[in-house]
């Protein structure tokens, strides 16, 4: 097969990656020549940052302003290249304090500019300094417009990101051969090995300013299949006590665990692919009140006996509108999918539609009285924001405490 490689030029990178965060003048290097080569003959190429190498992966773009660390610190995008559509990514720097993961799994970063130095009381590190520790290949330059609206028309592509590869034809061809998204189980390469306790609340510039609710006799048991720790430290914000099982985990460990409530977390990758958990949370159902939160949301559908597809281009952003219908409210929710459940197959299996996307139309949130699960697929947990479905969690809580139903009302409030 001929490839004909469709190039995007270098536009000039005014600003490059530093040495030191907390040096006063940043030190000019030369840029070293990074290529973004995806599935459609397309070729992008711009000023490398961060690791160097060869990786490949599903390439999307989030529209998020703010909250990059939390974007590259998050599991769920684990096999893909994120590109980011605010032009300024870098700026803040990067901490220990707002990690979504104990490391980035992404494959690749894209961004338009790159600040010469980050500027925030919080840094601890520069964006390609972090990117290089852990072996993240980044690119600045970029034409993210061009990329984007690539994206939207095509739906996302499979690409490849290289500092070692010239040949643009050879980089298409390795990318017509990269793992599709679609039957891939990413869960595995993410989640734990062993069960585990989680006990760090919310981040608080002044931390003594609230206090915390210990839960007596409220634990909940979160399935690990990539969970972001904001959703831990939420439930610990609310008084839980929280355990983490892995996801490969069975039935018979979630009930030697005697859980209040379960709650089935974020993960990379197809849903339907992920069939030892999807069994398990089947196994349980019933027998717990359970919140299930993007990935939970698709997998508790899974095993209620519904569908999942791939969207065209997924949602990837902080700035999506959702519609909760039992309130009748629209909230600004932050997301990151490439999946979603068929709303046709889930209603057949007893399922209720709670929120819906107002950008397509897709399944947003779900509950089933019978076997009292409910279920978002955005992130109520979003950290910078938006912060318009952290009530979710007091619902939880409030089912899991003092036992109250699963149903439309608890989500009315």
């Amino acid at each position: 097969m001929r490839v004909n490689p469709v190039r995007y030029t270098r536009t000039p990178v005014a600003t490059l990656p530093m040495n030191r965060v907390e040096s006063a003048d940043c030190v000019r290097e030369t840029a070293l020549i990074c290529k973004l080569a995806l599935e459609d003959g397309s070729v992008f190429t711009g000023s490398a940052f961060g690791a160097t190498g060869t990786k490949a992966g599903e390439v999307v773009f989030n529209t998020s302003m703010t909250g990059y660390q939390e974007i590259f610190t998050d599991p769920s995008y684990c096999g893909q290249i994120v590109t980011m559509t605010f032009p300024l990514i870098g700026n803040y720097g990067v901490n220990p304090e707002d990690f979504e993961s104990v490391k980035p799994f992404l494959s690749g970063f894209v961004v338009k500019e790159l600040p010469r130095r980050p500027s925030n009381f919080r840094a601890t590190s520069s964006l390609p300094d972090f990117l290089k520790l852990h072996g993240i290949l980044g690119i600045a330059g970029v034409d993210t417009r061009a990329l984007t609206r690539r994206i939207r028309i095509h739906g996302a592509l499979r690409g490849i990101l290289s500092t070692e590869v010239t040949d643009e034809a050879e980089l298409v061809r390795m990318a017509l051969a990269a793992q599709p998204m679609q039957g891939a189980n990413l869960v595995q390469q993410v989640a734990p090995k062993s069960v585990g306790q989680w006990d760090q609340p919310l981040w608080a510039l002044a931390p003594d300013s609230h206090a915390i609710t210990k839960g007596d006799g409220c634990h909940v048991v979160a399935i690990d299949c990539g969970i972001k720790h904001n959703i831990l430290r939420y439930l610990v914000e609310k008084g839980c006590r929280v355990s983490v099982a892995p996801a490969d985990a069975d039935a018979k460990t979630i009930r030697a665990m005697k859980p209040s409530g379960v709650l089935a977390g974020n993960g990379p990758g197809d849903p339907a692919a992920v069939t030892g958990t999807t069994q398990m949370l089947q196994d349980v159902m019933g027998e717990f009140p359970i919140f299930g939160i993007c990935l939970g949301h698709q997998v508790l559908a899974l095993a209620l006996g519904a569908q999942t597809y791939k969207l065209r281009f997924g949602h990837h952003g902080a700035n999506l509108p959702v519609l909760n219908h039992p309130a009748n409210r629209v909230e600004i929710t932050s997301q990151n999918h490439g999946f979603a459940v068929e709303i046709e197959s889930l209603e057949k299996v007893g399922g209720a539609v709670t929120h819906i996307n107002l950008n397509d139309g897709s399944l947003e949130g779900f509950i089933h009285e019978e076997k009292q699960v409910m279920c978002v697929q955005f992130h109520p947990e979003a950290s910078p924001g938006p912060h318009d479905a952290g009530y979710l969690f007091e619902r939880f809580v409030d089912v899991v405490k003092h036992k109250r139903r699963i149903d439309r009302e608890l989500l009315a409030e």
